[in-house]
């Protein structure tokens, strides 16, 4: 493969300001991601240690394998909804590594309002199982839960993708031959109460560890019987009596032991087959990125300085180069694992997107996963191109992207806009791992296009009823609400609370990440590789 050949002048002013203007936002996003790590009250913490129980990054802590990565997963989920204070979604989940294994971890942080769940919280909890059954993932719970939200019920338990979904997927998983390990260390309640019942291995801790339909309050209420919660689901009765649990622990500590164990001995699934190489890091150093990136996204820039800086020794062998320059395709490896990128260098023409469709199903055929990192205001538009098929080579590349059977990972790195979030794998088209960077906006189009849309349109229904369009006065205010909106509920932030993504990330960090999320991809063979011919043109 070529040595790409960087052009960024790390001496001048742009890069400097660039930098400086990237570290401060760094630095916020380290601010907000120690608040949701460590923001918990006094007195959270004082009955969490009163009851003998770990925090839950203490648990997490015993139970991966020392010294290795663990990749969070939105970590900054439900960020500034609620009270503000429901810090990730009131759960802690990503992929570690258990016994040399990877696996998914979800586990309630009952440091945040008991553990109670909030409808972020079940959206949480099905993006964790959606990673867990696309890379065949054991799965590991850390329960301790008082239930649902109740004055959110409405937005947790009727809908297809609401609480009971939870406990669909975990059926399928059984039925797809991936193991689930429940730890039930304080409360599990309600419909949370199936979730070890529903798991393969159910370890129980006693004293702290209840499991029931209805809980005290409850039974008194229906029945009239008064009961503690160790009496009506604690170890005792769920190990000795009705069969639920099948291990009985001292404690947290001990109920992390005995998970282990249990991993340790579970079998190993087959991997994808990929020709890895030895890695070697970049030529530049992946910190550069900082002030390559501007400050606004309308100034462009060469996406090959950033191929440059997360490819193993910024190689990359590129695909057409001289057609369709708009977006640039090729081959490279990241952390020994092979890659087919698409990244943006502009608008998409009939030209690039053409490109991208021959370039998605020969990466498709040979089983080398795609990534592709989003910088794009969408495809070209105008009488010319709907002529030139604009829409038909569109419709080829969305189509290319939705079938690829090979794993799909994608990092917004600028604008993510209109249908070229889809073309480009978007969260709709099911990326294994979608992330963001802390520049990265996304929406149907950027605020300034989005007002001046709105004013034109506004104009011409005035015209047409007979009026002379809208005064000046109007159109700046139209434009600067509709501006603001968009840069509210576009940045990286608002999405990432939401879920779009699956973190925000620190450029610097990418070409790691992205080699956690590959090797993850792994754990599932690829599907067989047959199909249409690949087409040229």
């Amino acid at each position: 493969m070529e040595i790409l050949e960087s052009r960024l002048n790390v001496q001048s002013a742009t890069f400097k300001e660039n930098a400086k203007a990237m570290e401060e936002k760094l630095a916020l996003l380290r601010e907000r991601l120690k608040a949701a790590r460590d923001d918990r009250s006094e007195k959270a913490y004082a009955r969490h240690t009163e009851q003998g129980k770990l925090p839950v990054r203490k648990r997490l802590e015993l139970l991966l394998d020392p010294n290795t990565p663990f990749l969070e997963i939105a970590p900054l989920a439900a960020w500034e909804m609620y009270d503000k204070r429901v810090h990730g979604a009131g759960i802690v989940g990503g992929i570690g590594i258990v016994e040399g294994r990877e696996v998914m971890i979800n586990a309630n942080d009952a440091m945040i309002k008991g553990g109670t769940i909030y409808p972020m919280g079940v959206k949480k909890s099905l993006r964790l199982q959606q990673i867990a059954m696309e890379n065949r993932l054991p799965c590991i719970n850390l329960i301790d839960s008082g239930g649902a939200f109740l004055p959110l019920q409405s937005e947790i338990f009727p809908d297809v993708d609401n609480g009971g979904r939870v406990f669909y997927n975990q059926a399928w998983m059984s039925k797809m031959g991936i193991p689930q390990i429940s730890l039930v260390m304080g409360l599990c309640t309600a419909g949370g109460a199936y979730i070890p019942a529903m798991s393969d291995y159910v370890v129980h801790v006693k004293k702290t560890g209840a499991v029931f339909l209805g809980g005290p309050p409850l039974v008194k209420a229906a029945t009239g019987e008064e009961v503690t919660a160790e009496e009506l689901g604690g170890a005792q009765v769920h190990c000795q009596q009705s069969g639920v649990s099948d291990f009985m622990a001292e404690d947290d500590a001990d109920a992390i032991r005995i998970a282990r164990q249990l991993v340790k001995r579970l079998p190993k699934f087959p991997k994808a087959d990929v020709t890895r190489v030895d890695s070697q890091p970049p030529l530049y150093d992946p910190k550069e990125l900082y002030g390559l990136l501007p400050q606004r996204l309308s100034v462009p820039f060469d996406v090959r300085e950033i191929i440059a800086r997360i490819t193993d020794g910024s190689e990359f062998l590129e695909f057409k180069e001289q057609y369709g320059p708009t977006l640039v395709c090729g081959w490279a490896y990241i952390h020994g694992y092979p890659v087919g990128i698409l990244g943006n260098n502009g608008i998409l023409f009939p030209d690039s997107a053409r490109k991208a469709t021959q370039f998605i199903q020969l990466c498709d055929r040979d089983g080398i996963p795609l990534l592709f990192l989003q910088n794009i205001n969408g495809f070209i538009i105008g009488k010319e191109y709907e002529a030139s098929g604009i829409t038909k080579e569109g419709h080829k590349m969305v189509a290319a992207v939705s079938t690829a059977r090979v794993p799909k990972l994608t990092v917004v790195v600028g604008g993510s806009f209109g249908a070229g979030n889809y073309a480009m794998c978007g969260r709709a088209y099911s990326p294994r791992f979608l992330w963001m960077w802390p520049n990265a906006q996304i929406g149907v189009m950027g605020g300034e296009q989005a007002a001046d849309v709105m004013i034109t349109v506004k104009n011409d229904q005035m015209k047409r009823m007979g009026g002379e369009g809208l005064p000046e006065d109007q159109i700046d205010a139209i434009r600067q609400a509709i501006i603001e909106n968009a840069e509210e509920e576009g940045h990286a932030y608002y999405s990432t609370s939401r879920l779009w993504d699956d973190g925000i990330l620190d450029p610097a960090q990418t070409r790691e990440v992205i080699a956690l999320g590959l090797a993850a991809a792994l754990n599932t063979p690829f599907e067989e590789r047959t199909g249409s011919t690949v087409y040229r043109m």
